[in-house]
Order: C-alpha cells, then sequence, then structure tokens
C-alpha cells in the first residue's frame, strides 16, 4: 500500500504547485537527492476551488523521475465529484488520491476504488468542516489531510486554529491512520505543527521560494526530525 512505502513519520512533502515550472523535473531532482520521497500534488477543477491548477499529464509527465529516485505522487484532488478523476490519476502514474469530505458523494465507493486501481486513499477537509465529521468517515482512509488555509492558492498564511484541529484528530484516530496538514507551513511553525499531532507537513512555498529549494527542504526534515526524537525520548 502507498503509505507503507514512506519512511518514519513526520514527513516533509514538497508541494509542487509551488514549484517553477520552467524547472519543474530540475527541483524534482534537487529534491529527491536531498532526501524528499512524498511529492504533494495538488488538482483544482475552477469549481470546487477557483483555480484550475496542475492535472494527469503533468503527472505523466514527471512519473518516471519520481519513482525512479524512490518518490511517490500524492494527489491531492480539490475537485468535484473526485471518483470521476481517479482512474486519470493511477493511469498517469499518480501513487495515491486524497479527497474532500466536502465534494465526495460516496466516500466508501471512492475509496474503494482507489484501492482496486492500486492507489493509497486520503480524506480532505476544510477549515470550517468540524473534526468529528472527518473522524466519523475516516473508517477507511490511510490518512487525514487537515487544511490550515483555505484551499485554491499557494501562498497563503497557516490559520492558528488548524493546531487544535490536528491535535483533535490525532486523538481521535487509530495511529496507523496519519494525519496530514496542508497550508502555510514554513521553517518557523512546522516543530509546533508536528507537536500538534501532524504526520505528514505538505510545504509549498516554504521550500520553492526559498533560494535554495533543497536546502530549505533538509532544514525542514531535519528541524522535525530532532523535535520528533526529543518528544519520544519524553
Amino acid at each position: 500500500m502507498f503509505w507503507q512505502r514512506l519512511v518514519q513519520p513526520p514527513v516533509i512533502a514538497p508541494s509542487l504547485y509551488a514549484s517553477d515550472f520552467t524547472r519543474l523535473g530540475e527541483q524534482i531532482e534537487t529534491l529527491l537527492t536531498a532526501g524528499a520521497r512524498v511529492f504533494h500534488f495538488d488538482m483544482g477543477d475552477g469549481h470546487f476551488i477557483e483555480p484550475v491548477t496542475i492535472g494527469p499529464i503533468v503527472i505523466e509527465s514527471i512519473a518516471p523521475l519520481v519513482h525512479a529516485g524512490g518518490g511517490v505522487i500524492d494527489c491531492h484532488l480539490m475537485v468535484e465529484e473526485p471518483e470521476r478523476h481517479i482512474r486519470q490519476v493511477a493511469d498517469a502514474g499518480g501513487d495515491s488520491v486524497t479527497v474532500h469530505l466536502e465534494a465526495c458523494a460516496d466516500l466508501p465507493g471512492t475509496v474503494a476504488l482507489a484501492r482496486e486501481l492500486g492507489l493509497g486513499a486520503g480524506l480532505a477537509v476544510n477549515p470550517g468542516t468540524p473534526v468529528e465529521r472527518a473522524l466519523e468517515a475516516a473508517g477507511a482512509v490511510d490518512l487525514v489531510l487537515c487544511m490550515s488555509i483555505h484551499p485554491g492558492y499557494s501562498g497563503q498564511a497557516f490559520m492558528p486554529e488548524a493546531l487544535d484541529r490536528l491535535a483533535a484528530l490525532r486523538e481521535g484516530l487509530p495511529p496507523e491512520v496519519l494525519v496530514e496538514v496542508d497550508g502555510g507551513v514554513k521553517a518557523t511553525n512546522a516543530r509546533e505543527i508536528g507537536a500538534a499531532g501532524a504526520d505528514v507537513l505538505v510545504v509549498g512555498s516554504g521550500i520553492f521560494a526559498a533560494a535554495q529549494p533543497a536546502a530549505a527542504y533538509e532544514g525542514l526534515a531535519a528541524s522535525l526530525a530532532v523535535a520528533s526524537a526529543a518528544a519520544a525520548v519524553r
């Protein structure tokens, strides 16, 4: 299963939506060399979220590079009727799909389709959706993604109230279900976010807006590893 191929959490997942698309392959290769193994891929349809972002044709172009480097592509479907797009993701070389509770009418059926196609499956919840709804719905997924911004545009500031939501998710979910966070994660708040319960931290501009994205990734990963080790000792 997809998430069983992860390194031990906490994991930093570079968000490709924030990358320099004139240098996408080069940046992915550089981040693979730096140790990145999970690449977050945002698909937006212009309906569930305002912008149309990137889609399967881009997945198809980068999948051989990512997979050759031992990495995986985690596709965040910010789309209406996400079940309509899952086969396209699988055919293009994606490894996992995360769908929004707010947009998915048949979550069990959608998760079953993802499994049938060999994909991991996650559930995303927007800031205004009660955590309790996510806990009730999360029985069959590998992870729950807590949005710490309103989905749509990269570069937004982290919403502080997401810390309590992360803690509630971590407390309420089985240990094998990962908690992911997406939006506004930076070097200045990553440790606090990890301490709140996040296992997978999606980072966009916090990596790609840096002068040296690989160094930014390495700094974030090292900082989280130290914090995780200290927490394990306590």
